[in-house]
């Protein structure tokens, strides 16, 4: 039987909280969250656990930061890139972010760095379009214009990555506020 299992993410800013409560669901059935996979999670064969899971945001987390969770009834399982952590914790302990201004701050934080890759991409963009444009009224060589085309595309579809979560957190951050 084999030992690793992979599944698929929605997408950390579309569907944290399912996310995180698959990967509980599958820890009941003897999966638990070995790392991140491209796209999703590997998961490792273990016997069954109850617990629940819960990511966090913290570029360049130190070990005050770890120990913080630790203190908290939280162990680290693992992170990618040094800015995204997942923790586990047993059933009944409180979850991190547990009121809604810590989730807010928290939202902010993602929104910001999601913002600013968001915005050198769409510069990008803007400026391959002009380049486009230029080239179309004859103001620069044809091929000018086939290039700057081309990664008018290839920068609109990267635009994808970062634009897409941080609208994706703006909408819940709007929602947190209304209520």
């Amino acid at each position: 039987m084999k030992q690793t299992k992979y599944t698929m993410s929605g997408g950390i800013a579309f569907s944290e909280e399912k996310d995180l409560e698959k990967l509980s669901d599958y820890a009941k059935k003897g999966w638990i969250l070995d790392c991140f996979a491209l796209f999703g999670y590997r998961l490792k064969k273990a016997e069954p656990q109850e617990i629940q899971y819960s990511m966090d945001f913290q570029p360049e987390a130190d070990e005050e930061y770890f120990m913080y969770f630790e203190e908290a009834g939280w162990s680290h399982v693992c992170s990618v890139g040094n800015q995204i952590h997942i923790f586990s914790a047993s059933m009944g302990i409180k979850p991190i972010y547990s009121d809604k201004a810590t989730t807010i701050e928290r939202y902010e934080r993602e929104k910001k760095q999601m913002g600013k890759a968001a915005l050198i991409t769409l510069t990008i963009s803007v400026v391959f379009l002009l380049f486009n444009l230029m080239s179309s009224y004859g103001w620069l060589p044809t091929v000018i214009g086939n290039i700057s085309e081309i990664l008018l595309i290839i920068s609109i579809i990267i635009l994808v990555f970062p634009g897409l979560p941080y609208l994706s957190y703006l909408h819940k951050l709007n929602k947190l506020r209304k209520f």
